[in-house]
């Protein structure tokens, strides 16, 4: 057993290496909300203001067939996405606030696609079907068949459609190598004909593909060799299905996986999958993706008796569980009990960390201590689930019925625009230079000068 633990290290250390010679991924967006999950690009030279009826500063706007709420990816001019094409489209789909967790019931022919797309001008590169054939899970009527976003290191795109399979192409859209899993039974805990469909995001670091996969049935957490799809190490994992897509952190030049979870939040060495530390409570379906900053990792999740909001040291070991009366320990910096969201992943910009949930409130916090700076309501808009993004001291937040909210990075809060896309948005936007990104139920959009 020590001897292919180090041998799984050794290589993982040697792509680590291979990986450090290649461009610097944090010009990029890699993955779900760019690199690290940080949602931030700065520099970016976005253009001030910009109009969809009149088109002003829309550089280009092209139609995605099928269904889709997975993000786009941008890797120098490639601009890569997902989408579930079917007989069926747009079947049973439903925005705005309601609870009911019945899945739709749309047996169709689907197809799983990727898209390859120049984003300079909306010109289709390539197009390929991963997968054809009916879903072998139901979706939420807010959901699709294509949730989880790509991540691409700029020699490879790793698609994951769930039960359908990880894929891994070239940029050219060349099938380099897939794996089945069989059916991951993403489903509501306590009520199992509650099928919601899949939605964690793999991520790329230093040559090795991490995905989490946490589901109804033997969860884990997995990482493979990028080039070559060879399994690394797979942890199992005792935990409710949830739809959190892993995250990266270091700590004394250490690298480690964390991920969000009810019963079994955590981290993980990055070299063996041996994890480190954990800890369970918090909102018993686990949607937001942790991020990192400030030798921190917060978290935040809903529903249930609890909502917490997190800043977990990195330095953190063994279980760093809160006690039911505490709010901090020798781990936890400091925590909130309530005020965190169900759907957003936080935003951490600028010595402020930002909340939005589903109603539109958004909470701004000291990110060191967990103080609030201010809390405010965004329009009267009824529905957020999208996160939120930043560039150049804005921050782009777009609800359900496509309206984006441009808010300032101030000390107080202050709107600095509203500008309505007339199209149902559940997507957050992604950022390259010169350009930001907005998926529509109908559309994609590129705005830029």
């Amino acid at each position: 057993m020590k001897i292919r633990l180090f041998f799984t290290a050794f290589v993982i250390l040697l792509l680590t290496t291979l990986s450090k010679a290649q461009i610097k991924p944090d010009r990029q967006w890699p993955g779900y909300r760019g690199y690290l999950a940080s949602g931030i690009l700065d520099n970016a030279g976005l253009p001030d203001t910009f109009d969809f009826r009149e088109m002003q500063n829309i550089r280009w706007k092209i139609s995605i067939p099928g269904m889709g709420i997975s993000s786009p990816v941008i890797w120098d001019n490639n601009l890569y996405i997902t989408t579930a094409v079917s007989e069926g489209d747009k079947a049973g789909f439903r925005p705005g606030l309601y609870g009911d967790v019945t899945p739709v019931n749309d047996a169709s022919v689907h197809e799983w696609k990727v898209y390859c797309i120049d984003k300079i001008t909306g010109r289709i590169i390539w197009e390929r079907t991963s997968y054809k054939g009916i879903p072998k899970i139901r979706r939420h009527p807010k959901s699709t068949h294509a949730n989880s976003t790509v991540a691409t290191d700029g020699k490879h795109v790793v698609a994951f459609f769930g039960s359908e399979g990880l894929y891994c192409y070239d940029v050219k859209g060349k099938l380099l190598w897939q794996k089945d899993f069989g059916v991951l039974k993403s489903v509501f805990f306590t009520m199992h004909s509650a099928e919601w469909e899949f939605a964690s995001s793999p991520i790329i670091h230093n040559g090795v593909v991490i995905i989490q996969c946490d589901v109804l049935e033997n969860s884990f957490l997995a990482a493979y060799d990028v080039r070559t799809g060879k399994e690394l190490w797979k942890t199992q994992r005792d935990e409710y299905p949830g739809w959190c897509t892993p995250n990266i952190y270091t700590w004394k030049d250490k690298t480690y996986v964390c991920v969000n979870g009810y019963k079994h939040r955590g981290g993980y060495d990055f070299l063996t999958g041996r994890e480190v530390w954990k800890m369970s409570g918090g909102g018993d379906i686990q949607i937001p993706t942790p991020i990192v900053g400030n030798d921190l990792i917060y978290f935040n999740s809903a529903h249930g008796r609890s909502s917490p909001i997190m800043a977990i040291k990195t330095s953190a070991t063994g279980d760093i569980t809160l006690k039911w009366d505490e709010t901090t320990n020798q781990n936890v910096l400091w925590s909130i009990p309530r005020g965190g969201s169900y759907m957003h992943t936080m935003l951490l910009y600028r010595n402020k960390l930002y909340n939005v949930n589903w109603n539109g409130t958004i909470s701004c916090l000291d990110p060191i201590t967990g103080k609030e700076i201010y809390n405010a309501k965004l329009g009267a808009s009824k529905s957020f689930i999208a996160s939120p993004v930043a560039s150049d001291g804005r921050i782009y937040i777009v609800d359900e019925e496509g309206t984006i909210f441009i808010i300032s990075d101030e000390p107080s809060f202050r709107q600095i625009a509203e500008i309505p896309m007339n199209d149902i948005c559940m997507t957050a936007p992604s950022i390259t230079d010169g350009f930001i990104f907005f998926r529509t139920q109908n559309y994609l959009y590129a705005v830029g000068k």
